[in-house]
């Protein structure tokens, strides 16, 4: 078994340390487990690229781990929400992670790779502020599993993200994929790449995966291919108008995973037995949760985390983010928040008030259209 550290103070992503290394010191902040830039153009040429271009950010703040062991598909599809088992070749799923009570202790994407030598690979793709403990987590439940984890080091991801990405991708040569979920390997000018197509719902969304004393030169390449730099703030007002919840954020360790509307997306019904299958099960059998993770569309200026939400002067839930998008039309605002049933069911504009921020909320049955 693998030995876990401890989790540690967040440090600078491969992209973020050659950054300034070239001389370029763009302002960084902590995201998600790591130190990456909060901005590199203008927010609303940084907008654009996501919604209508091809934006290219860092996802320094990924990491893949292995599984390996002759009981790697058993006891993996026994630990997660979703299928292993019945995942195609060179195809991933999102899933939970849940312990004995059903609460969700956190996600992550599971790839499946029948490489060039015949040899059925999985893989875990966690977001580092998760890493520690859930590798802490999964070790737990390794007993007399052929199971060991194995983090890839020295390895590090680009995003590049927008409905114009794939024609990057074309212009330098390399493949893109028609569908979400997928990936595939290229060598391109010296470089081993990984490429997968993730999930959006308003733009896709690829990850290019490298060594990393490779990443400013993947970077430059992508640039001159035509993608647009973008820095984590930008990118996380476009999540929010997505309507794609993150753990730790949206996601609490206290929530059931049919609470998180997540469930055509992570879980999976008739794939056998997995830790928190029992409690999942039941809910699905007995009736609906009483709340539900939704997107909202704001008349007003964007809440901090935590806003009341209010109907007819009684609280029916919160807000977990919010921000406010510069589109070029104008400036539009989203939110995610847990709603009780009852507010979902009355289909009436919620209210919000918070210091320097209050206005009104309305339910979106789908994804904005920007």
């Amino acid at each position: 078994m693998t030995d876990i550290a401890l989790a540690a103070t967040p440090t600078a992503t491969p992209l973020t340390a050659w950054l300034e290394s070239a001389d370029s010191h763009p302002q960084t902040a902590a995201h998600r487990g790591t130190v990456t830039p909060v901005q590199l153009d203008a927010p609303d040429t940084e907008t654009g690229a996501l919604a209508y271009g091809a934006a290219l950010h860092d996802l320094g703040w990924l990491r893949r781990v292995e599984v390996r062991g002759e009981d790697r598909f058993r006891w993996l599809s026994g630990m997660v929400t979703n299928t292993v088992s019945d995942l195609g070749p060179s195809h991933g799923n999102y899933s939970l992670v849940l312990n004995a009570q059903g609460r969700i202790q956190g996600d992550l994407t599971v790839w499946r790779n029948l490489d060039a030598a015949g040899d059925d690979k999985l893989e875990l793709e966690i977001a580092a502020d998760q890493t520690d403990a859930l590798l802490a987590h999964f070790e737990h439940f390794i007993i007399m599993d052929d199971v060991e984890l194995i983090p890839r080091e020295r390895e590090t991801a680009l995003g590049l993200t927008g409905p114009r990405a794939g024609e990057v991708l074309a212009r330098l040569g390399l493949p893109s994929l028609p569908e979400p979920r997928t990936h595939t390997r290229a060598d391109f000018n010296g470089l081993s790449l990984r490429i997968r197509r993730g999930y959006g719902t308003l733009s896709h969304h690829y990850l290019l995966w490298t060594t990393t004393p490779t990443v400013g030169k993947l970077w430059k390449f992508l640039i001159t291919g035509g993608a647009i730099p973008v820095g984590s703030a930008s990118l996380e007002k476009f999540r929010i108008a997505e309507g794609i919840p993150a753990y730790g954020i949206d996601i609490a360790e206290k929530d059931l995973p049919q609470e998180t509307s997540q469930v055509d997306r992570a879980l999976h019904f008739s794939k056998g037995c997995y830790l928190g299958q029992e409690i999942v099960e039941r809910i699905r059998s007995r009736g609906n949760v009483r709340r539900h993770l939704r997107q909202l569309e704001l008349d007003g200026p964007p809440p901090p985390s935590g806003a009341e939400l209010t109907l007819d002067g009684a609280p029916v839930g919160h807000i977990t983010s919010a921000a406010e998008l510069p589109l070029p039309s104008k400036p539009r605002r989203f939110a995610l928040a847990m709603i009780r049933a009852e507010a979902e069911a009355a289909n009436k504009p919620l209210n919000y008030a918070a210091p320097d921020a209050a206005g009104t909320a309305r339910l979106l049955t789908a994804p904005p259209a920007l």
